[in-house]
């Protein structure tokens, strides 16, 4: 079933149109294609052509099985040329491998018309095999029950009516311009991959992109109160459009809630609802909720699929990206998880337009962090953009958080376990030794958030480095400064010396007795030290507003 069509390259996505018989895929398409400039073609016309005979001859002759076959490699071959504007049968979309090929290669956009509409334009058209029945009626609305799940995964979704078509092939080119395509960045493993989506308004369509990923529809979602409050429904909203059935397990919000009692609390209710290795774990909230729904889904029935949904800058470029899960104990941050790699994290830039500043600093000293272990020009970014990033400035701020979650990847993917001591993955904890005593010593509460205090840790970390001679003295003040300017503490607040020691040896990162920290040499060149002198990290502690 070969077409000889030339169709000319073009760098751009093509454009499908998807949708029921009479959703006006055809009549529309070629309106588009005209405003775009580009070329249309109609699959059902391209099939029928090659096959020398009509659809409903195909059917009659071959069956549906063998149509689709051949539908499938037109679909494939078509959108395999160069940019072009396709409108495939209804059936088209609802195969998983042409539903993977237009991900591939074009934006999809499902025209949703309302039954009555779809039923007065396709009656008495005989070539509808599909509706060749004696009630077109039924046959239409069941089509649309088994089939609107799976057009819901479109990139984009216009609402047909009996307007004339120039006003729907409107809506459609308004609904192009004002699409944003997420940027995308592969978590590359050793067993498995996925893709960290960052971009604006992903919530609304987190059904659409997690209905190819979860192994089963129906997933537990893990939020906490406050974000329950803000974004839940708006989540729900979209997996009920794509067929995908839910319940939600709520928490307290905060760090509190971060313990071994909540996590109990969760892998007992999920177990009470029956779940069984299929179905998906979708964490929505903060670093909180990401790492406890995390580890209740890396232990319940020995690991269940996971997402990550972060809502706060802090968890989109940090915790929900490379799999570390687990709660706090009382010796300790972190001190009972396990490793449990997502399917796939989603970042709604969007999200972020609820948070309070304070909140929008804890995370951009993640990013930060990030710049310092390994690119120095990533840190001369922050300087120049950092404070516009913060205000509002929505391109920097999806900037950024690609820039430190591909950055993260990177080094994730080299060291996936944490298995090499001195470099790879444990460079990741700049600052965290000095932070997660901070953090002990104020009780893991408001007093001191968790980017508060690394932020205080990166400065802590490059003094001890320059007065180990490690780095130069200039960089202290010049990372203080900026940090500063940040809005973000860059000193210790009056806390005990001693207390913060002993904080320090409880850490997970201590070997064989001795105090192991990340330290620089220099803007952009961490490693890893595991002969820090006590003197040493006392006199920093000390310089530094300890007690």
């Amino acid at each position: 079933m070969p077409i000889n069509s030339e169709i000319p390259a073009h760098p751009e996505r093509s454009i499908v149109l998807v949708g029921l018989m009479g959703a006006g895929k055809t009549a529309i398409g070629k309106r588009l294609a005209a405003q775009l400039g580009l070329p249309f073609y109609d699959a059902d016309h391209e099939i029928e052509r090659a096959a020398g005979m009509t659809i409903a001859e195909i059917f009659r002759t071959h069956g549906e099985a063998y149509f689709r076959a051949g539908e499938k490699r037109v679909i494939e071959r078509l959108l395999g040329g160069g940019r072009i504007v396709l409108a495939p049968g209804g059936g088209a979309f609802m195969d998983p491998e042409t539903r993977r090929t237009i991900r591939d290669h074009a934006t999809s956009i499902w025209l949703r018309c309302p039954l009555p509409v779809l039923l007065q334009r396709v009656q008495g058209r005989t070539h509808r095999p599909l509706l060749n029945t004696s009630d077109p009626a039924e046959t239409l609305a069941r089509l649309s029950a088994e089939r609107s799940p799976i057009y819901a995964q479109a990139d984009i979704i216009v609402d047909g009516t009996e307007d004339p078509l120039h006003v729907t092939t409107s809506n459609v080119i308004n609904a192009l311009k004002s699409y944003q395509a997420p940027h995308r960045v592969g978590v590359q493993l050793s067993q498995n991959n996925y893709d960290v989506l960052i971009g604006p308004n992903l919530l609304k369509r987190a059904g659409t992109l997690l209905a190819p990923l979860v192994p089963q529809p129906r997933c537990i979602i893990i939020t906490d109160e406050n974000v329950a409050k803000l974004h839940l429904t708006t989540l729900q909203y979209s997996l009920v459009e794509t067929g995908i059935a839910h319940s939600t397990l709520t928490v307290p919000p905060g760090e509190p809630s971060k313990t071994l009692q909540t996590w109990q609390y969760l892998v007992e209710s999920l177990l009470e609802q029956k779940v069984d290795r299929h179905t998906t774990v979708i964490a929505l909230g903060g670093g909180v909720v990401g790492d406890l729904a995390g580890f209740a889904a890396a232990t319940t029935l020995r690991g269940l699929p996971f997402v990550q949904i972060p809502t706060t800058l802090l968890s989109q470029v940090d915790s929900s990206v490379g799999g570390k899960t687990g709660v706090n104990t009382a010796r300790g941050k972190n001190l009972a998880g396990a490793f449990h790699q997502p399917l796939m994290v989603i970042a709604d830039t969007a999200s972020l337009h609820t948070l309070p500043q304070r909140e929008l600093r804890n995370g951009y000293a993640e990013i930060v962090k990030s710049a310092l272990i390994g690119d120095a020009a990533f840190y001369d970014w922050c300087e120049a953009h950092g404070a516009a990033m913060l205000n509002g400035g929505d391109a920097l701020m999806a900037e950024a958080i690609t820039r430190t979650v591909r950055f993260k990847a990177s080094v994730v993917a080299g060291d996936e376990r944490e298995a090499k001591p001195n470099n790879g993955r444990a460079l990741l904890n700049l600052g965290h030794t000095f932070a997660h005593a901070l953090e002990a010593e104020t009780g893991y509460g408001s007093a001191l958030l968790h980017g508060e205090a690394v932020a205080t840790g990166l400065v802590l970390a490059t003094h001890l480095s320059a007065h180990l001679k490690l780095c130069p003295q200039e960089d202290v003040s010049r990372i203080a400064s900026h940090i500063t300017q940040a809005g973000l503490p860059s000193r210790i607040a009056n806390l005990n010396a001693d207390h913060l020691l002993a904080h320090m040896k409880q850490d997970k990162k201590m070997r064989d007795g001795k105090l192991t920290f990340i330290l620089t040499k220099g803007i952009g060149r961490a490693f890893t030290c595991n002969e820090v002198p006590e003197d040493a990290l006392r006199a920093t502690l000390v310089a530094n507003g300890a007690i």
